[in-house]
């Protein structure tokens, strides 16, 4: 999301009051009657340091995009990273202060022009203190917008043409490796828990068909109301992103995690997704090594197999199986759902 620098109030008001002083400045230089140039010179101060301040708050309000008309997707990742409402919020404090300013824009212009000459500087520093408060109450909200800025720098991009494939499983089962196998992305790669600190995208074209590959965050087989912010950056990419979920099974148990856990999260996500699911079976040479097996004795995984209907014997890492999984990212068909976005417009 393409939220602009935000400024403190401190840098808001320097700006303005300076910019304010320049214009009077020039007011100085100006032909005017002497009688009225001092009142020219204070009304030009705080009507130019007004324009300023809110020509900067109307250009973060006017680029901020209206949350409510973004695909579902980001409304959620908004929502999930920073808060949709406290965003409302904060902007919402934003037009406020631009509609304060622009009645005390008015207001002490018309007074220091009526008011005797003697007095216009003191109405001009009176202008100067309310405009101060103003912009000070809204600190906070100018604050919160620049971590939301700094959270929401690296929002994917998500192209809602493209034919969209969900890797999910448990943490280090292999998503990140498969991803950086089969699309042209380089996701980090090590062996901890949650190593995908946030959505990754890969993209490949086959036979002229976009083909669009979303690594999530390792998932935990518990209730969504459990689940931690990248855990529910995955939920929320599985929800409204996926035609497809290619699900990983680290057979070898490597991962952390018991077969028998990691199927049960597959049923989960089963019952709650209705998109067809492929199931990979990774890391097979490690699995046959340690159980000193030969290649094709995989007698216990019968009683998975039995139960699934699609499903691939693969090894990432070694690179086995890839062609396979590619053939099935082709055959996969688009969901037309009821509405379709434009990621550019967005972004």
């Amino acid at each position: 999301m393409m939220i602009p620098t935000i400024p403190t109030p401190d840098e808001l008001l320097d700006k303005g009051f300076r910019r304010g002083k320049k214009a009077a400045d020039l007011a100085r230089t100006s032909k005017i009657p002497k009688r009225l140039k001092g009142k020219r010179i204070e009304e030009t101060r705080v009507i130019t340091a007004c324009q300023v301040i809110k020509d900067r708050l109307k250009m973060i309000i006017d680029r901020v995009p209206d949350i409510e008309t973004l695909p579902e997707f980001y409304q959620d990742y908004i929502d999930i990273t920073v808060g949709v409402d406290d965003m409302k919020k904060a902007l919402g404090a934003l037009n406020w202060a631009y509609g304060i300013l622009t009645q005390l824009e008015k207001d002490y212009a018309g007074r220091i022009r009526r008011a005797p000459s003697e007095k216009a500087s003191s109405l001009q520093k009176q202008a100067y203190g309310r405009i101060a408060s103003v912009v000070n109450k809204i600190k906070k909200d100018l604050d919160f917008l620049d971590f939301a800025k700094a959270n929401l720098r690296n929002m994917p991009t998500i192209d809602f043409e493209a034919t969209t494939i969900v890797i999910a499983g448990f943490p280090n089962v292999g998503k990140s490796t498969l991803l950086r196998q089969i699309t042209d992305a380089t996701p980090e790669v090590a062996n901890y828990p949650f190593t995908t600190k946030g959505i990754q995208i890969g993209h490949l074209e086959r036979n002229w068909k976009k083909i669009q590959i979303i690594d999530t965050p390792g998932l935990l087989d518990r209730p969504i109301l459990d689940m931690n912010e990248i855990e529910l950056n995955a939920m929320v990419a599985l929800e409204h992103l996926a035609d497809a979920i290619f699900f990983i099974i680290d057979v070898s148990e490597t991962c952390g995690f018991t077969i028998d856990a990691q199927y049960n999260l597959s049923e989960e996500i089963n019952r709650i997704f209705d998109v067809p699911m492929v199931y990979l079976f990774n890391k097979i040479d490690i699995s046959n090594m340690n159980r000193d097996n030969s290649d094709d004795n995989l007698n216990y995984l019968d009683s998975y197999l039995d139960n699934i209907d699609d499903y691939l014997l693969i090894s990432a890492y070694e690179g086995e199986g890839i062609d396979e999984i590619i053939s099935k990212l082709e055959r996969v068909k688009k969901i037309e759902r009821k509405d379709k976005y434009n990621d550019d417009d967005y972004l």
